[in-house]
């Protein structure tokens, strides 16, 4: 223990290898690195994302408003490399000075609203096209504190335990113990929610359930760092039944596909222009 121990300097300083298997696109600074125009497409909406659960909240949304026919929630999909350092283009820094994705840009307003965290960019599309919210003001609260509470908690289980867990350099007893102590609890809140619960907000489907699915529904399906025996996802039945309920909606299946740029090629679609794309076999943008 003591030859491995680490003891912090006075001044922290950067260094080139700090930040792991993310080390090249991680810097303290904020702020654009290149000069880059985002593209845009036809529809008023545009994202500009990539099919990590944070930007599959936002695109099972967009699936879900069409599917229940608003035509103006019709939008372009824009994949952003973020290994590649995409999302530090003067374009996409314009949206989103702090360079995460997702990043939506609605055009049908004048001047067009930039709109940027996931949590931010579900509560305006809902309250804009007034679908997947409650109007009720109890049941509306149900859905903003579940909502904001996956904003809250979503970072101990990504850049908490998932990153000692699948990412660090070399794994280390203290922070996985830390972080999973912590997923376990959340896991465990979620599951006794949701044994008296058909979904977060009781019988209605919302905007809280699209937030905390990609996150903690797929990690209790086995598809999120590979670590559902290391949880024992089995402990929490009403948690996996909601998770496998929401994985058979189709807006869901085709909202997991935009932006995926990895896995089965079936399974992605690098940018979403219309609904035909899903459809098509050959994928967006193959080198």
């Amino acid at each position: 223990m003591a030859n491995n121990q680490y003891t912090p300097p006075k001044v922290w300083q950067w260094q080139a290898g700090n930040g792991g298997k993310f080390a090249n696109i991680n810097r303290p600074e904020s702020g654009a690195t290149h000069d880059k125009t985002l593209p845009q497409g036809k529809h008023p909406l545009q994202l500009y994302s990539l099919a990590t659960p944070n930007g599959v909240k936002v695109t099972i949304l967009l699936e879900e408003l069409i599917e229940v026919g608003i035509k103006d929630a019709e939008y372009d999909a824009y994949l952003i490399d973020i290994m590649e350092g995409e999302q530090f283009s003067s374009g996409f820094v314009e949206i989103n000075p702090n360079s995460k994705i997702p990043a939506l840009l609605d055009t049908s307003t004048s001047p067009a609203t930039p709109v940027f965290e996931s949590g931010a960019i579900l509560l305006y599309l809902a309250e804009k096209f007034n679908c997947f919210i409650p109007q009720n003001a109890n049941d509306r609260a149900k859905c903003l504190s579940w909502l904001f509470w996956q904003m809250g908690s979503g970072p101990a289980l990504g850049g908490g335990f998932g990153h000692f867990y699948a990412y660090a350099p070399e794994p280390l007893e203290y922070p996985i113990n830390r972080f999973t102590m912590e997923v376990k609890r959340q896991l465990d809140l979620l599951n006794k929610h949701l044994a008296n619960n058909k979904y977060m907000c009781g019988d209605t489907y919302t905007i809280a359930d699209m937030a905390i699915w990609p996150w903690y529904g797929v990690l209790v399906r086995g598809d999120l760092y590979d670590a559902a025996e290391f949880l024992a996802v089995d402990e929490y039945p009403h948690l996996k039944a909601w998770a496998d309920r929401i994985f058979e909606r189709p807006a869901v299946q085709r909202g997991r596909r935009v932006n995926r740029s990895w896995g089965d090629e079936s399974e992605q679609l690098h940018e979403r222009h219309s609904a035909d794309d899903f459809n098509k076999t050959v994928k967006v943008n193959t080198p």
